[in-house]
């Protein structure tokens, strides 16, 4: 009985701890892809290069890839610059050093001074880097059905 006891307390601890770490993982990307958000905002070079891991391949919803160093570029150049941008319906899916995100995107653009609105669907996939930062490794986005 007492085995049995123990391994249930056991069991238990150990279900809660992986909980625990999972909830503060979810937590951690959350916060993450809200840096990302507020930086695609400001526009500031320092804020963006911290969103994105070296690898990053961005994908947008028109078929373009950039990597990580287009991604900033566009955003600080103006080539892509976001009036508002809002991600809705947002869920966040954490295995391991690896998550995926996937939201609604709706926002208000001025690309090289064209204004604009987008409503798209993305997914995002984050990776813990060796510090324990959550970086962005890639980002797809798509057409939403209409």
């Amino acid at each position: 009985m007492k085995k049995l006891l123990g391994a249930a307390l056991f069991s238990l601890f150990l279900s809660t701890t992986c909980f625990a770490q999972s909830s503060a993982d979810t937590k951690a990307v959350t916060d993450a892809v809200e840096s990302m958000r507020l930086a695609m905002l400001s526009g500031k070079k320092a804020d963006l290069e911290k969103v994105g891991a070296p690898a990053l391949s961005y994908g947008h919803s028109s078929g373009r890839i950039e990597n990580n160093a287009e991604f900033v570029d566009a955003i600080v150049t103006g080539k892509s610059t976001f009036q508002t941008l809002n991600l809705n319906d947002q869920t966040v899916q954490v295995d391991g050093d690896v998550a995926i995100v996937r939201h609604i995107m709706a926002a208000k653009t001025n690309d090289s001074g064209k204004p604009g609105e987008v409503k798209i669907g993305v997914m995002l996939v984050l990776k813990k880097d060796k510090v324990g930062e959550w970086k962005l490794l890639a980002r797809q986005a798509y057409k939403l059905p209409q």
